[in-house]
């Protein structure tokens, strides 16, 4: 998949926004029935991040917040947020320590994953993050970022739609990890892009877990960075990963 510029998974000061799945944040649900992405139509990703040439994607209504329609024949999976975590990670250089890491980390997440008859995600699920509820070690930082960097108050959520999936052919298999990439549509703040997640699951008995790893670049949804005095410098590179645990449905 064609890239604006290049990106690499191990950039020195890369700015990281690790989501970690938590219970008021994640809300994965199902618009349109039936269950499984056409593999083929789905050209593979070359890297993780937002997708500057979009592929041949499922169409959708998006669902709203916190609904989870039913959806013929597929199971669903509802997010255990005590079990899961969102988190982000900042490269920064600060006057006071030099270069460091500024981590956040909510438990806020609402929502389910269904699993079609065929045992492949269902497209157009959906999640959130509310993002009033990062807090790092600082409460300085935490205030600016709700005030001013995500503008919290209005703009509260992070929201994924699942639009198609590659490299994954079948059902997963029970206990095995599964790597596979995720694309869909991520709304931060009033701009949303479609970007790819590299992904890793595994299913054991009614339990679902798994990990999701995406990051791009802040002006790519108009995230002004920090000016403040005490950060001589940042990376604008923001990487968001995901931490699920889910059980299914009764």
């Amino acid at each position: 998949m064609p890239r604006s510029q290049p990106r690499s998974n191990h950039h020195p000061r890369r700015a990281i926004l690790h989501a970690a799945v938590p219970a008021a944040m994640l809300a994965l649900t199902a618009a349109i029935p039936g269950s499984a992405f056409a593999q083929e139509a789905t050209p593979p990703a070359s890297e993780i991040g937002v997708l500057e040439t979009a592929p041949e994607l499922v169409e959708c209504e998006v669902p709203e917040l916190g609904e989870m329609p039913t959806v013929e024949g597929a199971v669903a999976y509802q997010i255990v947020p005590e079990e899961s975590a969102t988190r982000y990670r900042v490269a920064e250089e600060l006057a006071t320590v030099g270069v460091t890491e500024a981590v956040g980390e909510t438990r806020a997440m609402l929502g389910a994953i269904l699993l079609g008859e065929d045992g492949l995600p269902v497209p157009c699920s959906r999640f959130d993050v509310d993002l009033r509820t990062l807090q790092s070690d600082s409460a300085r930082r935490d205030n600016y970022l709700y005030q001013n960097t995500l503008q919290t108050e209005t703009f509260p959520l992070a929201t994924f739609v699942l639009r198609g999936v590659e490299g994954l052919d079948g059902p997963l298999v029970e206990g095995e990890e599964t790597t596979f990439t995720l694309l869909g549509d991520l709304t931060l703040k009033d701009a949303t892009r479609l970007v790819a997640w590299e992904t890793t699951a595994t299913l054991e008995g009614e339990t679902l877990t798994g990990t999701a790893v995406t990051e791009f670049e802040m002006p790519e949804f108009a995230i002004e960075p920090p000016r403040v005095q005490i950060v001589v410098s940042l990376d604008e590179t923001v990487r968001l990963e995901i931490d699920l645990s889910a059980r299914r449905a009764s």
